[in-house]
């Protein structure tokens, strides 16, 4: 394999297109020209080391601008260098603001040329240096954690990210799966590819398919162009594919066939499409639950199940919320110019007393509050929000004044609350609050039905 730097070139014209390749060749780059831009995208998408593209503006077909938003779909990263016509400082302007990291106008100055596609180069380099160093600093998988739970949760995730199979993270809103999940992925053997974010709750069903499988030109209204799918563009890397409790059973179905076949076809397309990519899912919703009631297939429940991480609510681990107090004021005060801000032990006292309702989103969202509100360096009771300052709570994780007493209550209604409460400390999840209970599913399941049936 070739150690030089790979640029393509996209120019219609022959004569420039020549001039150009050659200019560059002779710098010492390796260079592919084309002469309109679906050859060039689709060298792209197959050769995934492409530092740069040289495209000129007017091309037949898709033009440049085209060229410029498909090629950092396909590669984000990849620098793009636009050229246009002479004086055509307008298109210039634009290329700019859609993206492009440099443009040359005609006729192409071949110094310029070379020295705007090294500097471009370079810029790509030192990004990719820094990236690599920041990955290295700090803790191996970057979460704020020391309590018991957390422990646990680190030597399964140190375990299950070198392998090859797909994970379901489950856990509360706010606990951290994506977190958890990029995590896994920077610590796999698939950490120089990408790991590919997609919320199946937050993109409306008639669109997810598309964005998941990408779609062919002419495939439905408004699909002018070719557009690459998340899982193609994870190829070799990991999807996260969040909330996939909210995925349609019609999706559901394709899904399952990707992890099975490990391939598709776009929609409107009739190629296979192979991929090689790890699937991380996941939820806060009772997946077992869903399978019961239909809202989720069983065959594809089982195979994400396979191994199961689960991310303990806040409130589990009160021995983190100073460390991730302290965490959070620290990145806030800074980009605040706010650097000395620190907790009163009576602040972080009742802090230590919260719910955490909505786990560490909740307690992040706080501390920038704060950071932004409290006129001086401490941060005392009073600057907390009312629902912060109450005393009578019991601490995180714990039982205390305030808490629900069995005094005087039937044991029907002592086990009802036991199951109930276990229900909410594992998020909702019937198969953790049976292991937390110490009975068996099935039993859950019953006393369940049993409770929906007296209760109307």
């Amino acid at each position: 394999m070739s150690d030089k730097v790979h640029i393509v070139v996209v120019e219609d014209d022959d004569s420039n297109r020549k001039t150009v390749s050659r200019a560059l060749t002779r710098s010492g780059y390796e260079v592919d020209d084309f002469a309109s831009a679906d050859p060039a995208l689709a060298h792209l998408r197959d050769h995934r080391d492409v530092a740069l593209v040289v495209t000129d503006l007017n091309l037949p077909g898709t033009d440049g601008f085209g060229v410029l938003a498909r090629a950092r779909e396909i590669d984000p990263r990849v620098g793009v260098l636009m050229i246009t016509g002479h004086g055509s400082v307008e298109s210039a302007v634009d290329a700019m603001k859609k993206g492009a990291d440099d443009y040359l106008t005609k006729p192409v100055d071949l110094y310029e040329l070379r020295r705007r596609a090294s500097q471009i180069i370079e810029k790509r380099k030192l990004v990719d240096r820094v990236e690599e160093l920041e990955s290295r600093l700090g803790e191996r998988f970057k979460l704020v954690g020391r309590s018991k739970p957390m422990e646990a949760l680190f030597r399964q995730m140190e375990l299950v990210a070198p392998a090859r199979s797909n994970v379901l993270i489950v856990g509360g809103s706010g606990t951290g799966k994506e977190l958890v999940a990029n995590a896994m992925h920077e610590n796999s053997p698939r950490r120089d590819k990408r790991f590919l974010p997609i919320n199946c709750a937050a993109i409306p069903a008639e669109i997810l398919e598309s964005e998941l499988f990408g779609h062919e030109r002419g495939s439905f209204t408004g699909a002018s162009n070719r557009k690459i799918g998340k899982f193609e563009l994870a190829d070799g890397g990991s999807l996260f594919l969040d909330e996939i409790g909210e995925l349609p059973l019609d999706m559901q179905v394709k899904l399952l066939r990707v992890l099975e076949q490990r391939e598709f076809m776009r929609v409107g397309g009739t190629e296979t499409i192979k991929v090689d990519i790890r699937l991380i899912a996941a939820t806060n919703a009772d997946l077992e639950a869903a399978v019961e009631d239909g809202r989720f297939r069983s065959d594809l429940y089982y195979r994400l199940k396979v191994v199961t991480l689960r991310i303990p609510p806040l409130r589990e681990r009160p021995d983190d919320i100073p460390n991730l107090l302290r965490h959070f004021l620290g990145i806030y005060a800074k980009e605040n110019d706010r650097e000395g801000m620190y907790f009163t032990p009576e602040a972080m006292e009742l802090l230590m007393r919260a719910p955490w309702e909505g786990n560490v989103r909740e307690l992040r969202n706080l501390v920038e509050s704060l950071v932004v509100l409290t006129p001086r360096e401490e941060i005392v009771p009073e600057d907390l929000p009312e629902e912060y300052r109450h005393r009578d709570r019991p601490r995180a994780g714990e039982d205390g004044p305030g808490a629900p007493s069995d005094h005087g209550l039937t044991m029907e209604e002592i086990e009802r609350r036991a199951i109930l409460a276990a229900l909410a400390k594992t998020g909702g999840n019937r198969t953790l609050a049976a292991e937390v209970l110490g009975i068996g599913l099935r039993t859950l399941q019953r006393k369940l039905k049993e409770y929906r049936t007296s209760e109307g």
